[in-house]
C-alpha cells in the first residue's frame, strides 16, 4: 500500500485501501498498523485535519480493530 507523508509529530505517513477500508498508519517511532473498516470520509477527514495526532486519537485509535504490521 502506497503510503504519503504528513506533517505531525506522531505520525509518519498514512495510506488508504478504498476498496476493502484498511487504513495504514506509520508512527515516527516505527511502528506500522492497519486499522480495518475505516471509511473514506474518515480517511480524508484525517487528511484534512490540522493536527493528524489528535484527529487520529478521537477519531480512529480506539474505534477501529487493528492490527502491527511491523
Amino acid at each position: 500500500m502506497q503510503r504519503q507523508l504528513v506533517e505531525s509529530t506522531s505520525i509518519k505517513s498514512v495510506g488508504y485501501d478504498p476498496e476493502d477500508e484498511v487504513l495504514e498508519v506509520e508512527f515516527h517511532s516505527g511502528g506500522i498498523y492497519h486499522y480495518v473498516g475505516v471509511p473514506p470520509d474518515v480517511y480524508e477527514g484525517m487528511l484534512a485535519a490540522r493536527s493528524k495526532g489528535r484527529y487520529f486519537g478521537d477519531f480512529i485509535r480506539l474505534r477501529y480493530p487493528y492490527e502491527k504490521v511491523r
